[in-house]
């Protein structure tokens, strides 16, 4: 991937982490750090996904994860559902996109749609 991390301003950074902590656990990222109201997600110890208070929350974004395989993908949506997501796509092939093509959508605290996706055949 050429993106090194990215940064979303959330209303409420306590319930985002909060929310992301579980979400994200089922993909293998933990919250790595904290630094001036903003919290760094990711794996290895090397912050990818970035949350924090203090800007616009600008209008819902798309944001996908990706998942090792498609078990972790049902695992995600579950985890986030149980969080608080609201659904927006349950675990399931999206052939629009190519034939493995496997991901689950929710909407996060401030309506962010997240996804986790895996690409390989089962």
């Amino acid at each position: 991937m050429f993106i090194d991390h990215m940064g979303i301003a959330v209303s409420n950074y306590q319930r985002s982490k909060e929310f992301y902590l579980k979400a994200l656990k089922p993909l293998g990222a933990e919250l790595v750090l904290e630094v001036q109201g903003w919290g760094g997600f990711g794996q290895q110890g090397k912050p990818d996904f970035w949350l924090g208070e203090g800007a616009a929350v600008h209008a819902p974004m798309h944001i996908a994860f990706k998942a090792e395989n498609r078990e972790q993908v049902r695992q995600f949506y579950q985890a986030a559902l149980d969080a608080g997501a609201k659904d927006n796509g349950a675990p399931g092939i999206r052939e629009i996109y190519h034939p493995n093509y496997y991901g689950a959508f929710v909407l996060d605290p401030d309506g962010h749609n997240i996804e986790a996706v895996c690409h390989l055949p089962e």
